[in-house]
């Protein structure tokens, strides 16, 4: 091998090097975009959580406020099944299916 010869194979080790340098700070830069968009997500994700268990909270209350009106309306003596809805119960006599919708979960 010759002066040349190395001088070549030096040039050409150095380009090799700039390239692979050149493309790891690429995927460095893009590395940093998908950390920084993992962090945004993972916050907006957080935040949808609490607002979910929150929503979650808020129809657990507002179930339970339907069924408490519907308890209240079958002890003032009226029907609440849908066959006979709104009607008055004869001598307040329990109705099966009335009670068969208080006791549904």
């Amino acid at each position: 091998m010759d002066k040349r010869e190395i001088f070549d194979a030096l040039d050409g080790f150095s380009q090799n090097l700039l390239m692979t340098l050149a493309e790891v700070e690429a995927i460095k830069k893009h590395l940093q975009g998908v950390i920084d968009e993992n962090t945004a997500l993972r916050l907006e994700n957080s935040k949808l959580r609490d607002r979910l268990s929150k929503e979650e909270k808020e129809d657990a209350k507002s179930s339970n406020y339907g069924k408490e009106n519907l308890e209240n309306i079958y002890e003032d003596g009226f029907h609440i099944c849908t066959f006979s809805y709104g009607q008055r119960r004869d001598n307040d006599e329990p109705c099966m299916f009335c009670l068969e919708l208080l006791n549904r979960d």
